[in-house]
């Protein structure tokens, strides 16, 4: 009887130990099919190594609170603080601590070598006195523009960080209704007319990255990243509230003229888009030199509570190629994805892939034409643009609309594929003639095939 169990257990063992090989060579091959930007290309290790920075290792810390910085949530600390910024990149670089406490500031702009570090227990927080945010060359809705900084501001500084457990809050009430009065006294009114500050801007900076802090309360975009190359954004948590007064236009994260960034672990709940591809807008938007496109981005594992849409493509987009967004959990948020064909701009979104998405939304797949502020600046007949090799896979969703989707006589829908997707809808309406090469594999919408 005991050699009979000693075989059986081995057997077992070794039945165990063969299936995990299979289930190991399964995940590697999934692992490897999966390991392409969608137009095919190989993924870089570079988006596979989601080490924390230690800030340690960047240089001596300097706490803001041992060069004259009060914590008591009144004191304006702006001049104390740059000060600070420019003495320590002068003097060989380091990191700026914000400590515990409340610190009140205007706009900040830190320096070559020069990190932000926030400790647990401390914030940074915004003026709500647009005054304490000079006006200056900068980059807002797809223009180069004179406009307020942010909070935080980073111009031409690789190896930017910013890093800790505690917060950069925006302080954005005043800010939200000074918009909304003004948008009830002109209802056409634009987001630049009434003067707010984004929370964070990076322009210009390479090997970014942004880890573990809260960033609350924007008055404008939350953080705005223009011309930014290597960027990773881990486990941040990005929110702005929806009431009882709304955030107007508090993007968790617009990408302007990036390429290959990493957003991962993320929780995004925000009163508008919660990743939103910018690039420039306008008639002859693809031939300014400032605008460009967005390519190679990785978006997964991230959590979404309330946003207008989880991923956005306009409204000041030309061009964006080669975005994964994978593994990822939305909670109520009014649309998956939104492709915003913008009847004033030549557009081409292509090579998007969105996978493993889960959880509830009021529409998951919106692709529409966006209107606000159209101006043709004399150009006779609109631009064409195009959404082509578009793919939406793995899908698990409770919405009320399927997809909602349509287009001017000057759009172009092509290579779109559904695959392998469960839905519980209450419409799952689609006008598959405004799409040419329409790909439907194992989808089914309230336990019946999709279009097959």
């Amino acid at each position: 009887m005991k050699r009979l169990t000693r075989l059986t257990v081995k057997s077992v063992v070794g039945l165990l130990a063969i299936a995990l090989v299979a289930f190991s060579s399964c995940q590697e091959k999934k692992a490897t099919s999966s390991n392409t930007f969608p137009d095919g290309t190989p993924i870089p290790e570079w988006f596979s190594d989601t080490t924390k920075i230690d800030p340690s290792t960047l240089g001596k810390w300097y706490s803001i609170a041992d060069y004259g910085a009060v914590a008591d949530d009144s004191s304006l600390n702006t001049e104390v603080i740059q000060q600070l910024i420019d003495t320590v990149s002068a003097t060989g670089g380091g990191v700026i601590v914000v400590p515990q406490g409340t610190f009140r500031s205007g706009a900040l702009f830190f320096k070559p070598g020069t990190h932000l570090h926030i400790q647990k227990g401390g914030m940074l927080k915004g003026s709500d006195d647009i005054s304490n945010y000079p006006i200056m060359p900068s980059r807002m809705e797809g223009q180069n523009l004179d406009y307020y900084p942010a909070l935080v501001n980073a111009y031409d500084v690789d190896g930017f960080t910013i890093t800790g457990e505690g917060t950069i809050d925006g302080n954005g009430l005043k800010y939200w209704e000074a918009f909304w009065q003004r948008r009830k006294e002109n209802p056409k009114c634009t987001n630049l007319e009434v003067s707010r500050p984004r929370l964070v801007f990076i322009w210009g900076c390479d090997n970014v990255q942004l880890q573990d802090v809260k960033l609350h309360n924007s008055g404008f975009w939350t953080t705005h990243l223009y011309q930014c190359n290597y960027a990773k954004l881990l486990d941040l948590h990005i929110f702005a509230p929806k009431a009882p007064v709304p955030a107007p236009s508090s993007d968790a994260l617009d990408l302007d003229v990036c390429s290959n960034v990493l957003v991962r672990g993320c929780y995004m709940s925000v009163n508008d888009d919660a990743i939103a591809m910018k690039g420039g807008k306008g008639p002859w938007a693809d031939e300014d030199p400032n605008n460009g496109p967005n390519e190679n981005i990785l978006i997964e594992n991230n959590t979404y509570g309330f946003c207008h849409s989880t991923f956005t493509c306009g409204s000041e987009s030309v061009h964006t190629k080669n975005v994964l967004v994978r593994n990822c959990t939305v909670k109520d948020v009014s649309r998956v994805i939104f492709l915003k064909m913008r009847p004033d701009t030549p557009q081409k979104y292509e090579y998007i892939t969105l996978e493993g998405i889960s959880g509830t939304a009021r529409t998951a797949i919106y692709i529409r034409p966006w209107r606000q502020f159209f101006d043709l600046q004399g150009r006779e007949t609109p631009p064409v643009s195009s959404s082509e090799n578009i793919t939406f896979r793995d899908f698990n969703l409770k919405c009320d609309k399927f997809a909602e989707v349509g287009i001017t006589q000057y759009d172009r829908l092509s290579d779109i594929r559904f695959e392998d997707m469960t839905i519980e809808a209450g419409s799952a309406d689609l006008d598959t003639s405004i799409i040419s090469n329409l790909v439907v594999k194992n989808v089914t919408v309230n336990g019946e095939p999709f279009l097959q």
